[in-house]
């Protein structure tokens, strides 16, 4: 149908938008497209044809959208959950290490460390003094 034959501005519109949707929802959905005619003598059928066709291809789009959101939390959790446990045995062998240090090994060490590490060795040393635990 071109648009010659469309009488009003209001049936131009309901075309173009139908085109645009359906060439963009098909695009999302791997380039099936589904043909909508228009009727000239049913344009306000036509038109909710076109808003259920369109809602329906956002309501699809959407939920794919939210499966794929929950899988990559569910990724992150686990990622989260791993790293956590892998700081905490690092955590261990640190202090384990520290207990089992002659002071004079720690000052040589604490020696070698450029001034920032230092400064975060001892905000990490004030953090696990006063117990604060994990925020996952």
């Amino acid at each position: 149908m071109s648009t010659e034959m469309l009488k009003t501005p209001m049936e131009v519109a309901v075309y173009q938008l139908h085109n645009f949707s359906i060439s963009f929802f098909s695009s999302l959905l791997g380039g099936d497209v589904v043909s909508v005619k228009l009727d000239n003598s049913a344009s306000g059928a036509s038109v909710v044809a076109i808003d259920n066709k369109i809602e329906q291809a956002m309501d699809l789009v959407k939920n794919h959208l939210m499966y794929a959101v929950r899988e990559e939390v569910e990724i992150l959790k686990e990622q989260i959950k791993e790293l956590a446990e892998k700081n905490n045995q690092l955590e261990r062998e640190n202090s384990l290490l520290k207990n089992l240090a002659s002071p004079e090994q720690l000052e040589k060490f604490q020696s070698r460390l450029p001034l920032d590490n230092q400064t975060m060795a001892g905000s990490a040393e004030q953090h696990s003094q006063y117990g604060a635990g994990s925020a996952v």
